[in-house]
C-alpha cells in the first residue's frame, strides 16, 4: 500500500469515526451514503477501528447496530483531525501548482469549456484555480448524495446529465473517489479521451497490470479536437 492509499484510508478513517461521534445509530447503509464510500468498504473500516479499539458496537432490535466512540477512539478522532489538517495544507499547494499547470495547458489547447467530477475538497481548489484561465465551468457531476447540492452557485448533477451538456474536457477532482469516478464515467459513456486524472488511470478492474496504475504523465487525456 502506498503512501496514497494510506492517507485516503486515514481520511475514511476519520470522516466515521467524526459521525458515529455526532450519531450512533447511523446504519453501514446510511454511512456509505453520507460519506459516498462504498457499502463493503464501510463494514470493513467499522471492523478495523473495532479491533484497534476506537469504536465498540452493540446490538439493538431489528437487526440494527450502535457504535460508540471509546475513550481511546476520541483521542484517535483528534489527532487524525490534526494530521488531516497538515495534509490538506500541503495537498492545497500541491493541487494549485498542479492544476495551474493543467489548465494552463488547456488554455493553450484552446478549451473553453471543462466539467469537473466530483465535488470535495480537490474539486474546490479546482475551482478557485479555474478563475484565474478564463476556462468555463459548464457543470459538476457526482454521485450519491453529492447530486443536488450546490458547488459555487452550481447545482452538482448525476452523470447521466453528460449527454446533455457540452463540454471539451472532464476533470475528476476528487481526492477519495477518483477510481471509483473514472469508471463511472465511463459507464455514463464519457470518451475516455476526454477524462483528465490527477494521478494517472486507475487500475483496469479486470486485474491487469498486477493492480497497478500504467505509468503515464501527472495529468492524463487526450489533446483536444
Amino acid at each position: 500500500m502506498n503512501d496514497r492509499d494510506n492517507q485516503i484510508n486515514d481520511y475514511r478513517s476519520l470522516l466515521l469515526l467524526e459521525e458515529l461521534s455526532r450519531n450512533n445509530e447511523m446504519t453501514q447503509r446510511d454511512l456509505s451514503k453520507k460519506l459516498g464510500i462504498a457499502l463493503g468498504l464501510i463494514n470493513s473500516y467499522l471492523k478495523n477501528l473495532a479491533l484497534k479499539g476506537y469504536i465498540t458496537i452493540s446490538a439493538i432490535p431489528r437487526k440494527r447496530y450502535k457504535y460508540y466512540l471509546t475513550p481511546k477512539g476520541f483521542v484517535e478522532k483528534s489527532r487524525m483531525t490534526y494530521h488531516h489538517l497538515q495534509n490538506f495544507t500541503n495537498l492545497y499547494k500541491v493541487a494549485r501548482q498542479d492544476f495551474q499547470k493543467l489548465f494552463r495547458d488547456l488554455r493553450k489547447d484552446n478549451v473553453k469549456k471543462i466539467v469537473f467530477c466530483g465535488s470535495d475538497e480537490v474539486a474546490e481548489i479546482a475551482y478557485i484555480t479555474l478563475q484565474e484561465f478564463g476556462i468555463k465551468l459548464a457543470a459538476v457531476v457526482d454521485t450519491g448524495q453529492s447530486e443536488g447540492r450546490s458547488f459555487f452557485g452550481l447545482k452538482v448533477r448525476p452523470m447521466s446529465d453528460l449527454k446533455i451538456i457540452g463540454y471539451d474536457r472532464i476533470l475528476v477532482a476528487s481526492f477519495l473517489k477518483e477510481a471509483e469516478l473514472y469508471y463511472e464515467l465511463l459507464k455514463a459513456g464519457a470518451p475516455s479521451e476526454k477524462i483528465l486524472l490527477r494521478s494517472g488511470l486507475p487500475a483496469p478492474k479486470d486485474g491487469a497490470n498486477n493492480g497497478k496504475p500504467p505509468h503515464q504523465n501527472l495529468w492524463c487525456g487526450g489533446k483536444p479536437n
